[in-house]
């Protein structure tokens, strides 16, 4: 007799019409998607990654586990999906702020701010990126570095353009901008946001501010 695995078969049992609680609906591929990674979103910040179950996201997400299959093979890649979206997001947004405005004092606010923002999202997207309780793996790790780094490095080459440092310089103080960025903002979620958002970020940015006016942009260095 031939035992097949729980999850083949419940995957060869898929049903052709997806369901959603009582209702029989058909979504289109990528509503279904974002369906599914809002509700691991949900488990995955409110349970982490090892206590969380395809059970639950599917029960959370109101659909059968074959119809999760459907669109995700396993935990692990679904995981990965939530992570490259919210990097990616977090990057764009940093970018974003840089590309705003050609004054230095407010690039460093808008981008102080992006952060704030970020960690400030519903859902505690955040959580995922900065608080991940899988960073042994390997996949996730790259992830989690890739957001420092891709964030610095955009940061890193503003200063670099702006000041004529190496770039070897202007990187560090990219990933010592970034990593306050990050570090302040999950800490003012960490205390309930008792200091209004707009003015938690405001302080960061002076403080941010009143260091890297210090160095010299290159063409007022090189005037007379």
């Amino acid at each position: 007799m031939t035992i097949i695995p729980e999850d083949t078969a419940a995957r060869a049992a898929a049903p052709s019409v997806e369901t959603s609680g009582s209702a029989r609906t058909r979504l289109p591929r990528t509503a279904r998607r974002a369906q599914l990674l809002r509700a691991a979103q949900e488990v995955f910040v409110a349970q982490g990654y090892h206590a969380a179950a395809m059970d639950d996201i599917a029960e959370c997400a109101g659909v059968s586990k074959p119809v999760l299959y459907q669109h995700f093979p396993g935990k692990l890649e679904l995981y990965l999906a939530l992570l490259d979206q919210h990097v990616d997001d977090l990057v764009a947004a940093v970018r974003r702020a840089l590309a705003s405005t050609t004054e230095n004092k407010l690039r460093v606010a808008a981008t102080i701010q992006a952060y704030f923002d970020f960690v400030d999202r519903e859902g505690g997207a955040f959580r995922l990126v900065f608080e991940s309780d899988l960073t042994n793996e390997p996949a996730v790790r790259d992830r989690v570095e890739r957001v420092t780094q891709d964030c610095a490095q955009a940061i890193g080459e503003v200063i670099q353009e702006d000041t004529g440092l190496s770039r070897e310089e202007s990187m560090l103080l990219g990933v010592g901008l970034a990593g306050m960025a990050q570090v302040t903002a999950r800490y003012w979620v960490a205390a309930d946001g008792s200091v209004p958002r707009g003015a938690a970020a405001a302080l960061v940015a002076n403080l941010s501010w009143r260091g890297i006016r210090g160095f010299p942009r290159s063409h007022d260095a090189s005037s007379p």
